[in-house]
C-alpha cells in the first residue's frame, strides 16, 4: 500500500479516487485499528524510501509517518528519535514536493505525539525556524502550521526561541499573501499563549497590526480579520489586564462593528475574543455587557434552517454529509437527528456564542443579572440542540450561570427560591444528558459538571439527586448508557478511543465527588460501584484504564476514610501490580494510591506494608525518570510512617526518603510528606535527629520556596525551632553553610520567641 503513496496521477489533486490520496485514506483507517501491525512495515518503508533517488518515494516515506502518526501514536512515541531523523532531513530536500510533505508530518507530530514530541525542541524548532523561510509558499503555509500545532503544547521551553520565532513570524506578517497571513497569525498565537508575560516586548508591534486587519471590510480580507480579532484576543490573554485595559476600547470597537459585515466566521471570533476579554478584566468587563451580550443573543437565536440545510453543489467546504443521510432521509422528523456530523459557519457561531454567555456569567457574576433569564431560555434550548458542538458549550456555560445566580441572589428575599428553581433546572439537564445524550464528549462534560457542582455546593445541595446520580453513573460504568451504546452507521469513529477515555475519565470524577462530600456515608453507595469501576482494571484493559481506576480508588480512600478497609486487598493488589508500570502515569497514580490506602485501610494493610515499600523503592532511585512520581513515593511513605509508625523501619526508610527532598513537582505531596517529618523533629525522635544536617538544607530550601504554601512553611519553622532548641550553637556552622539567602529565609519561618 505505502508505494501507492508515490504513484503520479493525471487526475484533479482533490480526486479522492486518485491512488495516492485513496492509499493514505486506507492506511491512516489500517493505523487506527491495527497499530501494532502497520507501524513496523511503514517505518520500514519510510526508512529505506527517505534514501531513494526518486523524490515521489521520499515524498510518500513523510507523507506516510504523518498518515499514521494519529493510529500508531503510542509505538511512536517510543521511535520518535530515528523518525524525526527522516522527517527532519525531508525538510531540507532539494524538491518542494517533499518538503511539503515533511512539514505536513511534522503538524501530523506536532497534534498527535504530545506531549513527547515537544521534548525534542531543541532540534525540531530551528528546522521549523527554517521552514517558515521556505521558497516555496505551500511549504511555507504547511510549516506555519505545525509551527502553532508545536508551539501550542510548549511551556517555558519556547524562551529561548523567542526572538528568532517573533523576527521571521512579524516579517512573514507584513509581506504575506492573504492565506499566510492567516496560517501566521495561528502560529503567533500558539507562541503567545507558551510564553506569556515573556510576549510582552512582542506585543504592542502585534497588536498594532491586528488593528490593521481589524478594521478591513472587504469579503476576502474577511477571514484575516476574523484570525486577527482571534490573535487580538489571545495577545491580551498573555500580557495580562493592567497592560491591555488602557488600550482595549479601540480592539472592542472595531470588534464589534465586524458584527454588520455578514461573516459568520468573523462573528464566531469575535465571540471567542470577547471570552478572553471577559476572563481577562472580569469586574472590568461590566460596562461593556450592554453592547456585546445582544450580540451573543442574535447568534444564539440564528435561524437553525441554515444551519441545517444541505446544498447538494460541490463547491460547498463548509457542509460534510456523513454516513449516509441526506436531505431526503427521515431523519429530520426526529426531535434530534442521530449520527450526522455537520458542520457549517453557523453552527460555530452558535457555538461560540453559546460559550461566551457561560464566561460572560462566570466572570462578571452579579453585574450579569439582567441577562440571566434570556441567557438561561438559550442555554436551556441549546442543551437539546442537534449538533454537540452547540450542546458541550450549553453544558458547559450552564454550570456558568448557576454561580451567577448564586452571586446574584443569595442576599435577596425570594433569592433561595430562585437559586432552587435554577439549579433544579440545571441539574434536570444534567441527568437527562448523561443517561440520554448520544455525544461522549458531552456526556463526558455533564459529568464534570456535576462534579463540580458536588465538589463546590457539598452533599446538601445535591443531595435529592443521589439515587438517579448514582442510579446514571452506575449505567455510564457498565457502559449501557445511550452515548455507549449508540451505533455509527458511518466507518469505525477515529475518535472513539479517545473518546471513550474522556468519557470514563470523567465518570471516573464522580466517585471522588460524592466521597468528598459524603465521607464515611458514601460507603454503600461505593460498594455498588466498586465491581463496575473495577472491570476497567483488568489486565488485558490499557495502560490509561488501569491508572483511571486507581487515581479514582485512592481519592475515594482519601475523602471516604475507614470504610476502604473493605477493599484493602483487592485495591492493594492492583495497586503493588502498578507501581512497576512502564507509564510514569500509573506509577504516579499508584503511589499515592499506596499511601491513601495505608493511612485508611486500618490494620488489615499492615501485611502489604513490607511489599510496598518494596515496590516503592525503585521510584526513589536514580533509574526513576519521573519527578512526580518520585514525590508521590515520598508521599505514600511519609502516609504510611504517619498511619503505622512502628511497622517502619525508619533507620532503613529515612535516609532513602530524605535524599529525594526537596519535593520536585507534586506539591500537593508537600503537606504530608514535611508534615510527617516535622512531627518525627518535634516528637524529638531519636533516629529523625540523626539527620539534622539534611534537615537543615531540606528546611532551608522550603523556606526560600515560591511554590511551597505558608502552612508548610509555618510547620517547618516550628521544626526548625525545636531543632535550635535541642542543639543551640551546634547548629551554627549548619546555617554558616546555607547561602544568605537560605538563611534569611529560614530565620524568617521561625516562629518569634
Amino acid at each position: 500500500m505505502c508505494p501507492l503513496l508515490a504513484e503520479s496521477t493525471d487526475r484533479d489533486e482533490d480526486d479522492d479516487l486518485a491512488p495516492d490520496r485513496a492509499a493514505a485514506e486506507v492506511i491512516d483507517t489500517m493505523a487506527i485499528n491495527l497499530a501494532k501491525h502497520v507501524f513496523p512495515p511503514v517505518f520500514e518503508f519510510s526508512s529505506i524510501s527517505s534514501q531513494n533517488a526518486n523524490p515521489k518515494f521520499r515524498e510518500a516515506a513523510v507523507t506516510a509517518l504523518g498518515v499514521i502518526s494519529e493510529g500508531c501514536l503510542e509505538l511512536m512515541k517510543g521511535k520518535l528519535e530515528p523518525v524525526l531523523r527522516i522527517v527532519l532531513g525531508a525538510l531540507r530536500d532539494p524538491e518542494q514536493m517533499v518538503r511539503g510533505a515533511a512539514s505536513f508530518a511534522l503538524g501530523q507530530f506536532a497534534e498527535h505525539l504530545q506531549p513527547e514530541i515537544v521534548s525534542h525542541h531543541n532540534i525540531v524548532l530551528p528546522c521549523m525556524l527554517n521552514a517558515v523561510e521556505d521558497a516555496s509558499d505551500e511549504v511555507k503555509e504547511k510549516s506555519y502550521y505545525a509551527l502553532a500545532a508545536f508551539c501550542e503544547e510548549m511551556g517555558e521551553e519556547i524562551l529561548p526561541y523567542l526572538d528568532p520565532l517573533m523576527g521571521k513570524l512579524l516579517g512573514a506578517l507584513q509581506t504575506s499573501p492573504r492565506h499566510l497571513q492567516e496560517t501566521c497569525m495561528s502560529a503567533i498565537g500558539s507562541v503567545a499563549s507558551a510564553a506569556e508575560q515573556a510576549f510582552v516586548p512582542y506585543a504592542e508591534r502585534v497588536l498594532e497590526l491586528m488593528k490593521i486587519f481589524m478594521v478591513l471590510t472587504n469579503d476576502e480580507d474577511l477571514r484575516s480579520r476574523a484570525r486577527a480579532t482571534e490573535l487580538a484576543g489571545i495577545v491580551a490573554m498573555s500580557v495580562g489586564r493592567a497592560r491591555m485595559e488602557p488600550i482595549l476600547p479601540a480592539f472592542i470597537e472595531a470588534a464589534i462593528s465586524g458584527f454588520g459585515l455578514e461573516f459568520s466566521e468573523l462573528r464566531e471570533y469575535t465571540h471567542g475574543f470577547f471570552s478572553n476579554v471577559a476572563e481577562l478584566l472580569e469586574d472590568g468587563f461590566t460596562q461593556y455587557l450592554p453592547h456585546i451580550v445582544p450580540l451573543a443573543f442574535s447568534s444564539c437565536n440564528l435561524d437553525d434552517g441554515s444551519a441545517v440545510d444541505i446544498d447538494d453543489s460541490d463547491g460547498d467546504e463548509n457542509v460534510t454529509e456523513v454516513g449516509g443521510v441526506s436531505s431526503d432521509d427521515e431523519a429530520h422528523d426526529e426531535p434530534r437527528v442521530r449520527n450526522i456530523s455537520v458542520r457549517t459557519g453557523v453552527l460555530d457561531e452558535k457555538a461560540a456564542a453559546t460559550q461566551a454567555l457561560g464566561l460572560f456569567a462566570q466572570h462578571t457574576k452579579r453585574s450579569y443579572a439582567p441577562y440571566i433569564d434570556e441567557t438561561l431560555k438559550i442555554l436551556v434550548r441549546h442543551s437539546t440542540y442537534f449538533h454537540e458542538d452547540v450542546r458541550l458549550q450549553a453544558i458547559i456555560s450552564l454550570k456558568y450561570i448557576l454561580t451567577a445566580v448564586q452571586a446574584v441572589f443569595e442576599y435577596r428575599n425570594e433569592g433561595t427560591a430562585k437559586i432552587k428553581e435554577v439549579f433544579d433546572t440545571i441539574m434536570e439537564i444534567y441527568l437527562k444528558t448523561m443517561s440520554e445524550d448520544d455525544d461522549k464528549e458531552v456526556v463526558a462534560q455533564a459529568c464534570m459538571s456535576v462534579a463540580d457542582i458536588m465538589n463546590g455546593l457539598g452533599y446538601m445541595a445535591v443531595e435529592p439527586y443521589v439515587p438517579r446520580l448514582v442510579e446514571a453513573t452506575l449505567v455510564l460504568l457498565r457502559g449501557e448508557s445511550t452515548c455507549q451504546l449508540i451505533e455509527s452507521d458511518s466507518e469505525a469513529d477515529e475518535d472513539d478511543t479517545e473518546h471513550d477515555e474522556v468519557l470514563m475519565d470523567a465518570v471516573s470524577d464522580l466517585l471522588p465527588a460524592f466521597a468528598k462530600s459524603m465521607g464515611a456515608q458514601f460507603a454503600p453507595i461505593f460498594a455498588q460501584l466498586f465491581e463496575p469501576l473495577m472491570k476497567f482494571a483488568k489486565q488485558s484493559r490499557p495502560p490509561q484504564d488501569r491508572t483511571m481506576v486507581v487515581a479514582t480508588l485512592a481519592e475515594v480512600a482519601q475523602h471516604m476514610g475507614a470504610p476502604i478497609a473493605g477493599y484493602v486487598d483487592a485495591v492493594m493488589q492492583l495497586v503493588l501490580k502498578e507501581l512497576g508500570s512502564p507509564d510514569a502515569t500509573n506509577r504516579r497514580n499508584a503511589a499515592f494510591c499506596a499511601g491513601e490506602m495505608c493511612k485508611n485501610g486500618g490494620d488489615s494493610v499492615l501485611k502489604y506494608y513490607t511489599d510496598v515499600l518494596s515496590r516503592l523503592h525503585p521510584l526513589f532511585g536514580e533509574s526513576e525518570p519521573d519527578n512526580a512520581a518520585r514525590d508521590n513515593a515520598a508521599g505514600a511513605v511519609a502516609r504510611m510512617i504517619m498511619a503505622h509508625p512502628d511497622s517502619i523501619p525508619l533507620g532503613q526508610v529515612l535516609p532513602v526518603l530524605l535524599q529525594v527532598l526537596p519535593l520536585k513537582e507534586d506539591y500537593e505531596e508537600s503537606t504530608p510528606v514535611y508534615g510527617c517529618i516535622c512531627n518525627l523533629v518535634l516528637s524529638s525522635n531519636s533516629q529523625i535527629l540523626a539527620f539534622v544536617p539534611q534537615l537543615v538544607n531540606i528546611f532551608a530550601q522550603v523556606a526560600v520556596s515560591a511554590v511551597e504554601t505558608p502552612e508548610v512553611k509555618v510547620h517547618i519553622g516550628r521544626a526548625f525551632a525545636h531543632l535550635m532548641s535541642l542543639y543551640g550553637h551546634q547548629m551554627q556552622p549548619l546555617l554558616g553553610n546555607l547561602s544568605p539567602a537560605h538563611a534569611n529565609a529560614l530565620a524568617a519561618i521561625a516562629p518569634k520567641s
